[in-house]
């Protein structure tokens, strides 16, 4: 066969980006996984079960939309966990001191990107490593729950109450929560912003090279600010629906669910240098994380540790996955 037939074969070729290939091994993996589960248990085939990996999961969801946006900069967010456990503290302790649901709602919607601001104006202008600074966050919000109260805080109110037992259904009996509704509108933002506005092509961009970025002219500071913003408010909006999930909130709650959201950021494809992945992937990744717990749950002989094993081994995959792909790709 002559060089030239082999050249046109070639480019007959079907060509896959290399930055599709972890989001799809993500889908590939979430599937078996799901046939796995049904072939082992019958009630697995249930819709309801699906629902309720969304439902269990909401409020990690939105805070791992945050964390898509901080890694894809190449930054991390280490006080998330803490970020929601604090929202969700303030939030029981305004409305057992008789604040209305309203104000309650605002006052926790602002702790968290207003704690975010502040820590990306530290990593910018004083250029200290966002592990640092964002571990110094996760001591604040988290010693913060503590002054709050040292003990569980319970929710009565009637509007968080309400929103904790709305259903959302068809006829055949299958609901999802509110949350899961207020999670998949914060899923569709992210992915429109990232895709379609300046500031997601900007994001992209000082993930992928900070220096080249700066060079032609784009806003990489504003750009720096503008995630750890993002990832505050979304951890604040997962602390408002873990107090729904919960009605409560605790010190103690949501500790090393950071780990969790990176994890389930990094196994949806987001490369942890940057410049690379998608919310789709990450929404792939929380459901992964879920279907684990599901399935050990199914099978009731586990201890509830195996989650964290099946998802270390997953997580040290998905980097050696994306570093082959980066060496073969050079």
């Amino acid at each position: 066969m002559s060089s030239t037939t082999l050249s046109a074969v070639r480019s007959w070729r079907p060509s896959l980006p290399r930055r599709h290939v972890p989001v799809l091994a993500t889908l590939a993996l979430l599937l078996v996984m799901y046939g796995v589960g049904v072939s082992q248990y019958r009630a697995f085939s249930n819709v309801q079960v699906v629902f309720n990996v969304f439902i269990d999961n909401g409020f990690m969801l939105v805070v791992a939309v945050g964390m898509t946006f901080v890694i894809l900069t190449g930054g991390i967010d280490l006080s998330v966990g803490s970020v929601v456990a604090m929202t969700a503290m303030v939030s029981a302790a305004l409305l057992r001191d008789g604040l209305p649901a309203g104000l309650v709602l605002v006052v926790a919607l602002l702790i968290g990107p207003a704690l975010g601001f502040l820590m990306g104006c530290a990593i910018h202008f004083f250029e200290i490593q966002p592990f640092i600074v964002t571990l110094a966050g996760m001591f604040f919000a988290r010693g913060m729950c503590t002054f709050i109260s040292d003990a569980s805080i319970s929710i009565t109110d009637g509007f968080w109450t309400g929103m904790s037992q709305e259903r959302i259904g068809n006829p055949a009996g299958n609901f999802v929560s509110i949350s899961v509704l207020i999670a998949f509108a914060v899923v569709l933002v992210a992915a429109y912003v990232l895709a379609y506005t300046r500031f997601g092509r900007n994001v992209y961009a000082v993930g992928g090279n900070a220096q080249s970025a700066l060079l032609m002219g784009l806003p990489v500071g504003r750009t720096r600010i503008a995630v750890y913003t993002i990832s505050g408010l979304c951890s604040a909006i997962g602390g408002i629906l873990l107090s729904f999930y919960t009605l409560s909130g605790a010190p103690l709650i949501a500790v090393g669910m950071e780990l969790d959201v990176i994890a389930a950021v990094v196994i949806g494809g987001t490369v942890l240098t940057g410049g690379s992945g998608y919310v789709f992937g990450t929404v792939l990744g929380v459901l992964v994380l879920g279907v684990i717990q599901t399935l050990i749950t199914f099978d009731g002989s586990l201890n509830s540790w195996w989650t964290k094993i099946v998802i270390g081994g997953l997580l040290f995959a998905f980097i050696l996955l994306q570093r082959l792909i980066g060496i073969r790709f050079k």
